[in-house]
């Protein structure tokens, strides 16, 4: 089964690290043709300087790199990489290091394979606690988590991993509203409804804290309650 791959890399001030993490990507055996969507959110350091670098210098045009005019966040730029996709199959890819882009090809063989309809990339397949997870991420990795299942009914083990492959007609028929790191439980909740089976491979993880550019916040975790409620009761799919 030969499809074609979109990776949305979503960024915001990631110089000690989107270039790395293109860098895998472009080394990555992909079992078929991929391209790659750079979405900087308005990054203030040099972030899309090294982006638009590597664009310029992979000369086949396979990274696309899109500035947004302000910051709006990781759902939004998600929604916008998602207009310039030409793939079958989506992946969302975070700008640092945290998810090793040398394991995607793991996720998209159920999909290649006819076995699954969306896969999701978990870090608690195989550990209790992830490499680098703080302790009020894990907590709140699995309240949410906990609480996906209660409400959709499905049996997640890790409802907020950013690897996430589904179809790109899939992803665009879910009408996503997300602007920043609800993207998460909106996609999930969304694909429950629909009744659309969520497969789980397990993936690796490394960890990183505020320190080092983590921007997720305690409000987010709310908002993520919020958006999980929302989309359980809305009378729109």
């Amino acid at each position: 089964m030969s499809v074609t791959l979109s990776v949305i890399i979503p960024t915001l001030n990631e110089e000690r690290t989107v270039g790395r993490v293109i860098r895998r990507l472009l080394a990555t055996p992909f079992p078929g043709p991929y391209e790659v969507i750079v979405v900087d959110d308005h990054s203030a350091d040099g972030t899309f300087a090294i982006e638009r670098a590597l664009a310029r210098a992979a000369a086949d045009g396979r990274i696309t790199v899109v500035r947004n005019r302000t910051g709006t966040g990781k759902g939004a730029c998600i929604r916008e990489g998602l207009r310039h996709a030409t793939g079958d199959l989506v992946v969302i890819q975070d700008g640092d290091i945290e998810y090793d882009p040398a394991e995607l090809p793991k996720l998209l063989a159920p999909i290649l394979a006819g076995r699954a309809e969306v896969v999701y990339g978990s870090r608690f397949l195989g550990a209790r606690r992830p490499r680098g997870m703080r302790w009020a991420a894990w907590a709140a990795n699995r309240a949410l988590t906990g609480l996906t299942n209660l409400l959709y009914g499905v049996g997640l083990t890790d409802m907020e991993t950013c690897y996430k492959v589904l179809r790109r007609g899939q992803l665009r028929s879910l009408h996503l509203q997300a602007v920043r790191f609800e993207f998460e439980p909106e996609v999930t909740a969304k694909l429950a409804r629909a009744g659309v089976r969520i497969t789980e491979v397990p993936v690796s993880y490394s960890g990183r804290d505020r320190a080092h550019g983590k921007k997720i916040r305690g409000r987010d975790f709310f908002i993520a309650v919020w958006t999980l409620l929302r989309c359980r009761w809305s009378r729109t799919r």
